[in-house]
Formats: C-alpha cells, structure tokens, sequence
C-alpha cells in the first residue's frame, strides 16, 4: 500500500499545488487522503477571498472526488475530541489518525505539535518538502506530472518549465531542485 498523506486545506487552495498533488497521488507515488471537513474548508476561503467563483469550487471538489475517489477519510470524528494539537485543526490530525497516514502536507506546521503526533508515528511536511521526497522517490514520474499539467493549461498554456517556475513561490526547493536538474527543459523539448 502506498504511503498515505493527509493534504490539508491550506495545500489545497493554490490550483497549481492542487493539480500536482493530486497528479502525484493519481501516479501513484502516494496516497492523498482529505476529509469532508478539509474539502469544505479549502472551499470556504476560496470563496471568501474571492479567488473563485462558487460553481469552479464546486465543480473543482467535484473532480478531485472523482480522481481519487478512495481519497475522503470518514469516521475520524470521535478522534477529534482526543487530539492534543491546536484546536482548530484537530480534525485534520484525528483524519491523519483514522486513514493510518504517514504525514500530513500543510503550510501551518505550528499547528501540529511533535507532541501531538508523536504517539500516532505521523510526521510534518510543507508542500515543499513533500514534493522533494517525490522527486527523490521518483524523478521520472514526477516530471511526467508536470508535463501532463502543462499540458492541461489552455487559459494561459504554459510549458512545463513555466509551471515549475509558478510553483516557486509555493515550492522553492522543489521548483529550484527540478529546474536545476533540467528535467523540465527536456521535458518542454519533448513535446
């Protein structure tokens, strides 16, 4: 069984970090887990900031449902009560919990305390240093990802340098890692 990752709603938010996750998971290098209550919450500040209109949020947690269907982590909410980290996300630690996941992917790391993962065996990654333990696990995959959501991008269409570049912000060492490797490059020239 593929190592489990529970994507908390904060990784969800950027699509560019989105679509490589889930391309990731849907290639097999891991399995994404989220909850109902992480999918709401990554539409509730979409749609509060303004980023999206309501029906691309639906539409887009309509899709990820549907890409990775054994994804929703159900039954964890008993857990939640127990859980010894910061009290707003102590349903994502009780879902981390519940699907037996090795990590969870977030930005906001503070909220999980090593002493409130510890006795689960549940570690902590950024976006950033989870995408390089892909590349590590398995360069080739990782950049026919990239290759595959380049050429998704119609509205504008990028190359897979392009996003590799976008993802920067998000993912610096990552996006470094990959683009001095050159893999992106060659990538581009393929297609």
């Amino acid at each position: 069984m593929p190592y489990t990752a529970v994507l908390d709603a904060n990784v969800l938010w950027p699509a560019a970090l989105r679509c490589t996750l889930i391309r990731a998971g849907i290639a097999g290098l891991y399995r994404p887990v989220w909850s109902r209550q992480i999918l709401d919450e990554m539409a509730a500040t979409l749609q509060r900031e303004g980023r999206v209109r309501q029906q691309r949020i639906e539409r887009t947690v309509r899709l990820m449902e549907q890409a990775l269907p054994r994804a929703l982590v159900e039954g964890y909410q008993d857990l939640i009560p127990v859980m010894q980290n910061d009290p707003g996300d102590r349903h994502v630690l009780a879902a981390a919990v519940r699907a037996g996941a090795g990590t969870i992917v977030t930005f906001n790391g503070r909220h999980f305390s090593a002493e409130s993962r510890n006795p689960y065996s549940i570690d902590v990654h950024t976006p950033d240093e989870f995408l390089l333990d892909l590349w590590d696990l398995n360069s080739a995959v990782i950049a026919a990802v990239l290759q595959e959501q380049a050429a998704q991008l119609r509205n504008p269409p990028m190359t897979a340098a392009e996003v590799v570049l976008g993802l920067g912000t998000l993912a610096p060492e990552f996006s470094r890692t990959v683009l001095e490797a050159g893999l992106a490059t060659r990538i581009d020239e393929r297609s």
